[in-house]
């Protein structure tokens, strides 16, 4: 891993999760002066393995993320632990860093990334990664057939507890916030043709006994055995350095977002964003293959900027 940097760059890379790493090592290996900016917070370190990417199922995340800072050094990629605070556009982009240093680009990739805001719940975020959980396709191979519960904070979480039925027919939703008159007729015919069970009520706490999640704690005092129990993060997109840029957001229900082109080039000119910077739903896999697509076409930006300026000239 190459800690070095000096001032000025084809490409600044502003992340160093999955994406960015993969924009990161397609530039690298195209000969292109690249700097990954890393502030080493990914959103599933408190996962302890990642799921459904081909050949590296299980694998932990900061082993994933260890082995990628390894390849982009290959290739002469410069990586500095810092943190981008601010990103200015004149001829070329500055990037101001935390730690006092600019450093200068020709072109940008933001792999920021977004931040899972967990419900106020005693105990979800001790045990989120672990029994506490929000995706299926990402746990559930590995709790199926357990006890689910399923903690409503909207009424999409009867979504969740529908898709959750499909790795246990033991599944209860906690209706928590979520009053009974927000569940349509559809949503309740449904949760009942899953199996579900619906319980009304705020919840209390999870319930931990011998570093596990035993059950689930209403705030009437009735408690419900769970050994795995499925959230929804309300999801904080890092959109900061976007909007600085000037660039478009576009409201979804998972938040603000920008707009982006198939390569995830921005409306700003020369500034991609890629994986869960651009959107919610981004798993490791897909966020690799948008930081792939993205520095083959930044690769392909910058050949031809400079074949024209060799032709005016």
């Amino acid at each position: 891993m190459t800690e070095t940097h000096t001032g000025s760059y084809d490409v600044v890379v502003i992340g160093g999760g999955a994406a960015g790493l993969s924009a990161a090592l397609v530039l690298g290996r195209s000969r292109r002066r690249t700097l990954v900016v890393d502030a080493g917070e990914p959103r599933n370190t408190p996962a302890a393995h990642m799921q459904g990417y081909l050949t590296r199922d299980g694998m932990s995340p900061a082993e994933f993320l260890a082995l990628g800072r390894e390849e982009i050094a290959r290739y002469g990629v410069d990586l500095v632990r810092d943190r981008a605070v601010d990103v200015t556009k004149g001829d070329d982009f500055a990037v101001a860093l935390a730690g006092g240093e600019t450093v200068h680009a020709r072109r940008i990739v933001v792999a920021t990334g977004l931040k899972d805001e967990l419900p106020d719940v005693p105990g979800v975020a001790e045990r989120f990664g672990r029994d506490v959980i929000h995706c299926p396709y990402c746990h559930g191979w590995e709790v199926r057939d357990q006890a689910f519960g399923v903690l409503a904070t909207t009424p999409m979480s009867v979504h969740q507890a529908l898709i959750v039925s499909q790795w246990s027919k033991d599944v209860t939703l906690f209706l928590h916030t979520v009053a009974e008159s927000e569940l349509t007729d559809d949503d309740l015919r449904r949760l009942a043709a899953a199996g579900v069970a619906v319980v009304p009520g705020e919840v209390a706490e999870m319930v931990v006994e011998g570093d596990r999640l035993t059950d689930v704690r209403l705030k009437d005092g009735t408690t419900h055995p769970r050994e795995a129990v499925f959230v929804a993060p309300r999801a904080i997109p890092q959109t900061g350095l976007l909007e600085k840029l000037g660039a478009e957001l576009q409201e979804t229900p998972f938040g603000a977002y920008p707009v982006v082109d198939p390569t995830g080039l921005t409306t700003v000119p020369g500034v991609w964003a890629v994986g869960n910077a651009m959107g919610f739903a981004e798993q490791v896999v897909n966020a690799a293959s948008a930081g792939y697509r993205a520095g083959a076409m930044i690769n392909g930006d910058l050949l031809m900027a400079d074949l024209d300026a060799a032709v005016r000239a």
